[in-house]
């Protein structure tokens, strides 16, 4: 990872692992206490989010409200992945600035262009 801040990387990276700390309990919490709610609510349309809100607050199921209860705990998965994941992933050494371009396979092709007036 090159920049111009290096020290801006290690405190983004422990304050994205501080929130996730704190919120993550709350999400699971909320994620069983939506898998454990009473029963189906009187609205079962799936995208209904007005129907999703008065479900949870009557503490009754909702479609809606399971899709968005599994995916916060997974997306909060993968955000927790991707923060260790910086930490473990080698910086490859920048080449010298006055030195020949690296060999190897690159994103980059040179195209070619002749302009015709």
């Amino acid at each position: 990872m090159t920049d111009t801040h290096p020290d801006l990387g290690p405190e983004l990276r422990a304050l994205a692992r501080s929130i996730l700390n704190r919120i993550d309990p709350a999400v699971r919490a909320a994620a069983a206490a939506t898998a454990g709610a009473e029963g189906p609510g009187k609205c079962q349309q799936v995208w209904c989010p007005v129907c999703a809100l008065a479900a949870l607050v009557s503490g009754e199921q909702h479609p809606l409200l399971a899709v968005i209860a599994e995916h916060s705990v997974a997306l909060l998965t993968v955000v927790r992945a991707m923060v260790d994941d910086v930490e473990t992933t080698p910086v490859p050494p920048e080449p010298p600035p006055d030195g020949p371009p690296p060999s190897g396979p690159s994103r980059y092709q040179h195209i070619p262009v002749t302009v015709e007036e």
